[in-house]
């Protein structure tokens, strides 16, 4: 079992929703779709996700880009960019999601909805080349302890990326396997580099602490955006990558016995 991340309009909904009895200022584009996007919550909750349900809210779409005809900025691109994920993720009509995800790229190739896009499909696309028997690209940061973290530092070891969180409950569900395996093999080789996905850095140090993860954690505060989570196509955890002494993928999301097993064959061969 895995956390995934919120879907484009999920999050979007998320991030946009008003507070119960906004008012948008006329002229903002911004506030005017946060009003608009509280009226789709209430009748998604109500179960209304058809085109004929929504018909009302699609016309105050076109209503809201018409009104800011000629207004290049972030705001009124994303109000073009929700519309699109309507149609692709709840009327699951992808041809007019894909017409207007290209209108966007169009009228408004600058903007933040456009760039996000961009950075997903190259993530996505870094994601699926992450295979067995390949190279995972490496990366130099530092740890919450400021010390260099990269996996060229622990070249000759196997090593173990995990992606997780202190808020996910399957990554806390496995960790009592993780911390078994370090136990019984860390003195043979095997590190761990920890990529944690919280937002709360004493959160995580202290729960480190607690359950004696003494490997290093890398942390940037920003959840889901996390730098590196980000840059390895990640949108769900645990994810985890099993490497040899070189940096090569040897096993992908290794659960329970499993993990064990494999990092115990990993170190008969170095």
């Amino acid at each position: 079992m895995k956390i995934k991340l919120l879907s484009t309009l999920a999050l979007g909904l998320l991030l946009l929703s008003a507070p119960c009895g906004f008012a948008a200022d006329p002229g903002d584009a911004a506030a005017e779709l946060k009003a608009l996007i509280a009226k789709i919550q209430t009748k998604l909750r109500a179960g209304d996700k058809t085109e004929a349900a929504l018909a009302p809210e699609l016309k105050e779409f076109d209503t809201l880009l018409a009104e800011h005809k000629g207004e290049k900025t972030d705001a009124v691109a994303q109000i073009l960019y929700m519309k699109a994920a309507l149609y692709e993720q709840v009327f699951k009509d992808k041809a007019k999601g894909d017409a207007l995800m290209e209108q966007l790229k169009t009228d408004f190739p600058d903007s933040a909805p456009v760039k996000m896009m961009k950075q997903q499909a190259e993530a996505k696309k870094v994601r699926e080349a992450l295979k067995e028997g390949t190279k995972f690209p490496d990366f130099s940061e530092k740890d919450v302890a400021g010390q260099p973290l990269s996996i060229a530092n622990c070249k000759g070891k196997v090593v173990l990326l995990d992606f997780w969180a202190t808020w996910c409950g399957p990554c806390r569900a496995e960790l009592p396997n993780v911390l078994k395996t370090y136990a019984a093999h860390h003195k043979d080789g095997f590190e761990i580099i920890g990529i944690s996905l919280d937002q709360d850095k004493d959160k995580l140090t202290a729960f480190t602490k607690e359950k004696d993860m003494t490997w290093p954690q890398y942390f940037d505060g920003k959840g889901w955006q996390n730098k590196l989570a980000a840059k390895y196509g990640i949108n769900s955890i645990p994810a985890t990558f099993l490497l040899d002494g070189q940096g090569t993928i040897i096993g992908e999301d290794l659960r329970g016995d499993s993990l064990e097993e494999a990092v115990t064959k990993a170190l008969a061969k170095k």
